[in-house]
């Protein structure tokens, strides 16, 4: 199971690429365009890799997180249904976020609103290491901005949350990281097209569809189960 919920979680992280750039992209854009002017095309792709490796690393952490502290309530309940009831409410974050994706229903940016409280005091921490005088500083940076209030990743961490473990939870976090990877890398690098190509609306629903399949999939085998 844990392996589906691997390429499910790459899958969200691929076809959410719309919300990363509207997301991110904004960043990721200025950390190229805040370089020193004699900075080489070269180091500047060392600077988004390092951002984006900091971000991925945020990422995964939060999986760990939240892996082992489901985890460990499924060991002191005795029972699976804990992760049983939070496979449900995965399959119900992935139809909302299908939902979002296709453009049907925005009801996933209500999530984002709760995590603004805890963004208000990470945000200046981030923001300190502006402009980036090295790639080094990349790293941190990235890994702070990580911690953005997301309901794409919000969705995705109710995938960790019933994955069994904090191993199993960081690598579903760090699949949906690495399927977010070519949207942003096509912001800070500035391929128009594939920009284009990830915000077509086609794209976007036939994407949502693909999601909305397996959320509905997933919530039918957890009815089964609790059943």
């Amino acid at each position: 199971m844990v392996n589906l919920d691997f390429y499910a979680a790459f899958l969200m992280g691929l076809m959410g690429a719309g919300h990363c750039i509207g997301m991110c992209g904004g960043v990721a854009a200025a950390i190229t365009i805040g370089m020193p002017e004699n900075t080489k095309n070269s180091k500047r792709w060392i600077y988004l890799l390092n951002y984006n490796l900091g971000r991925l690393v945020a990422y995964t952490v939060a999986g760990a997180i939240i892996g082992a502290m489901l985890a460990s309530v499924a060991t002191i309940n005795g029972t699976n249904s804990p992760l049983i009831f939070m496979r449900f409410l995965a399959a119900i974050m992935m139809i909302i976020l299908a939902l979002y994706i296709g453009q049907w229903w925005f009801g996933l940016n209500k999530l984002e609103r709760i995590g603004q409280v805890a963004w208000r005091y990470i945000s200046p921490l981030a923001t300190s290491f502006l402009p980036l005088k090295s790639p080094i500083k990349a790293l941190p940076f990235g890994f702070l901005w990580g911690w953005l209030p997301c309901g794409l990743v919000y969705s995705t961490l109710t995938w960790a949350a019933v994955s069994g473990s904090a191993l199993n939870g960081a690598i579903v976090m760090l699949a949906f990281g690495l399927g977010t990877l070519p949207a942003m890398l096509a912001v800070g690098g500035f391929a128009t097209q594939l920009k284009i190509w990830l915000k077509n609306l086609y794209f976007r629903r036939i994407s949502a569809l693909l999601l909305m399949a397996y959320g509905i999939q997933t919530g039918y085998i957890a009815i089964k189960q609790i059943l």
